[in-house]
Formats: C-alpha cells, sequence, structure tokens
C-alpha cells in the first residue's frame, strides 16, 4: 500500500505537499466564508470560484505544451514560490481591514494563472518520482494527501476564522509553502526525460496533443466523463457555506466540519485505491464513483440534519476520490511519455477549469431555487453518467 514511500524523493515531496495543502484548504475554506460573509449572495461564491479557476481552462492547452518541454522540478518550485506570494498579499489585506471582494477577484484569478502551469506539472513530477511500476500508488497516495489535508485544513479553518478571523488563515497558507519549496530543493536525481524539443511552434504542438488524447478512444473516454463529473458533481462543494449557514444553521465550525468529513471519506477512499497491486479496473471505479455520488448528492439534498449531511458529504469524498484518482491513473497510464504533459493538462482544464463553470450556474440556480434544490438536480446528472457511460468506462 506504501511502496512509493520507500523512495526518498517522493517522501519529500509526500510530507511537504501534506503541509502546503493543509494551508490551502484552510485558505479555500476561509476564501468561501469571506466572500459569503461580505456579500450574503451564493451566485458570488459561485463567480470567485469561476475566476479563480478560469485561468487553468483559458491557458490548459498552452500550459500543457510549455510541460511538456519543460524542466518539471524547476517549473513546480516557480508555481509553489509564486502561489506563497499570493497567499501572502490576500493576508496583508484581510489583516489591514482594507480586503474587498474586488481584492478577492484579482487574487484568485492570478492564483489561477499560477496553477494552470503548476498542475499539470506536479501531475507529472509524482509520476518521475518513483519507478513506473509504482506510479499508480504515487498517485494514489498523493490523493490521500490531498483529502487528508482536506480534514486538517478545514476543521483548522472553521477554528481559526471563529477566533481569530479569515486572515490568520492565509497567512498560514503564505508559511506553508516552505515547507514545500525545502521539500522539493532537497530532492536529488529525479529521473526526469530530458525536455523535448518542440517539433513545430505552440499551436502544432497543442493541435498535436488535441489529436493524440482525442483519437485515443480509452482517453477521449476519461476525459469525457471527467467533464460531466466537473459541470455537474462537484460543484456541490461551492454550495456548502449555503447548506452550513442558511440550511444547517451551523455556521463556520459546520462549515469546517462537514469539509473535513468530506475530506475523511476521501482519504478512505483514496488509500483502498492505493491499496490496489496495478491499475487495471479504474474505468469500472469511475462508473461506480459516478453513481455514488448521485447517492450521496441526493442525500445532502434531502437532510435537514447536520449529522446526517457529515455522513453523506463523508461519501461524496469516498465516491468522488474514485472517479478522480481513476481517472488520474488511466490517463497517465494510458498516455506516452512525449504526450503525457498535454494530456494531463486536459485532466486540469476539464477537472479545474471546468467545474467552476459548473460551480457559477450552481451558484445562480440555486440563488433562484435553493441550494437543496439544486443539489437534487446534480444527484440525476451524475446517476445518468453512470448509467450513460458505465458499459464503455469499464471496457478501460
Amino acid at each position: 500500500m506504501f511502496a512509493a514511500l520507500s523512495h526518498r524523493n517522493f517522501r519529500l515531496f509526500f510530507f511537504g505537499q501534506f503541509v502546503s495543502l493543509t494551508g490551502s484548504w484552510m485558505q479555500n475554506t476561509a476564501q468561501a466564508w469571506l466572500i459569503y460573509r461580505l456579500t450574503r449572495d451564493p451566485l458570488m461564491l459561485g463567480l470567485v470560484a469561476l475566476v479563480a479557476q478560469l485561468p487553468v481552462l483559458v491557458l490548459g492547452f498552452y500550459a500543457g505544451f510549455a510541460v511538456d518541454h519543460a524542466d518539471h522540478l524547476r517549473l513546480v518550485k516557480r508555481t509553489q514560490f509564486l502561489a506563497m506570494i499570493q497567499a501572502a498579499l490576500l493576508a496583508l489585506l484581510t489583516w489591514g481591514g482594507q480586503i474587498e471582494v474586488w481584492h478577492v477577484f484579482a487574487l484568485s484569478l492570478g492564483l489561477g494563472v499560477v496553477n494552470a502551469f503548476d498542475m499539470p506539472a506536479r501531475q507529472v513530477l509524482i509520476g518521475e518520482l518513483v519507478p513506473v511500476e509504482h506510479r499508480h500508488n504515487a498517485i494514489a497516495l498523493n490523493s490521500t494527501i490531498v483529502n487528508a489535508s482536506r480534514i486538517v485544513g478545514p476543521a483548522l479553518a472553521g477554528l481559526a476564522i471563529a477566533y481569530a478571523g479569515e486572515a490568520g488563515c492565509f497567512a498560514f497558507n503564505a508559511v506553508s509553502y516552505v515547507a514545500v519549496l525545502f521539500a522539493l530543493k532537497a530532492m536529488r536525481h529525479v529521473r526526469q526525460p530530458p525536455p523535448s524539443e518542440p517539433r513545430g511552434g505552440p499551436w502544432r504542438e497543442i493541435g498535436d496533443g488535441m489529436a493524440y488524447a482525442f483519437g485515443h478512444e480509452p482517453i477521449r473516454l476519461v476525459l469525457m466523463a471527467l467533464t460531466v463529473v466537473g459541470l455537474v458533481g462537484l460543484p456541490v462543494y461551492t454550495l456548502m457555506p449555503v447548506f452550513a449557514e442558511d440550511v444547517l444553521h451551523s455556521g463556520a465550525k459546520g462549515l469546517g466540519i462537514l469539509s473535513s468529513f468530506s475530506g475523511a471519506g476521501a482519504m478512505i477512499g483514496a488509500l483502498a485505491l492505493a491499496g490496489r497491486r496495478g491499475a487495471a479496473g479504474m474505468g469500472a471505479e469511475m462508473v461506480s464513483g459516478s453513481a455514488g455520488m448521485a447517492v450521496a448528492l441526493a442525500g445532502m439534498a434531502w437532510s435537514r440534519h447536520f449529522g446526517a449531511s457529515c455522513f453523506f458529504m463523508a461519501l461524496m469524498g469516498w465516491f468522488a476520490i474514485r472517479v478522480l484518482a481513476g481517472a488520474n491513473t488511466a490517463l497517465q497510464e494510458l498516455s506516452d511519455d512525449r504526450h503525457r504533459g498535454r494530456v494531463m493538462s486536459f485532466y486540469s482544464m476539464i477537472f479545474i477549469g471546468l467545474s467552476p463553470v459548473g460551480s457559477f450556474v450552481a451558484g445562480g440556480v440555486a440563488s433562484r431555487i435553493g441550494a437543496a434544490w439544486t443539489t437534487a438536480g446534480m444527484a440525476v446528472g451524475m446517476a445518468a453518467l453512470a448509467a450513460g457511460y458505465g458499459k464503455r468506462l469499464r471496457s478501460i
């Protein structure tokens, strides 16, 4: 289950990322709470999520080209440093009492540009820190720390917001990047293939990557399924402040607890994937995960009891990670070395870039018909994905 941790470079990455991602989840939770406190409008929650991730969608094709022709370790060092600067600026503005909604939007947009390059580079780098036979284990363990940080981060954020305000969360995130930058600097002998020389201009290379990804049926199927998940399933997380404040009446602490239960379910699901002996069967994992997400979303829409909502958010995390980590593993295993950066940029564009579009729509719908009915509609969409794509995805 922990084979990838036997490699020093991955251990450094693993523990450095855990600290940094905990800070990131604290910032995400505090930022959502800040926006809702300033505006009291669910639509604004969706809009700030859209602004934060839109650069991933707009720049994704070029970012994939850049990643395929870059030193991945050096690129990740630079993107992590820029993310640290963004968090520090957000903390200073909030501490000084000068923070306004437009500041949050502008800084979120800047972080989105950084993430457009950081996400595909990090995904490819993970596979280079271990031998090929341990790649699927490294991806699953990385999902574990992402979701372990989702347990710790929002819970700490809920307490920090209650006692120290949002600025404390932003400051912790800025400091947390020191851990990952130290880990990246301490790595030795990372087995990266030499950056390939472009076989034409950026647009020709981008076109080549698209032709490769969408001309390869298994890769195309995974990307199409991810599109539905990003637009229909994942936007429920944007509505969590509305559930916490207006449906469950649990406040900032309740938001942190709900997010932590989702993270706990996702972490357990990621550990289960890490225990698999190989990457076979990831298509089936995506099908069962999509059906499970539909059940969890329906339960969340129905629940008016805080304990039951925590249970359904844990289920949501468990099944969502089976879809997302399963898709990540499948894409990395199906891609060749020359195109892997571009394929993983498509993964980032769909998973990160499209879900805010869904979040924006969900926020707008929720402002008219309520978060519960909006979430019920998401459940129907995920059930349709499991039914419509089930047979084809299982064949991967």
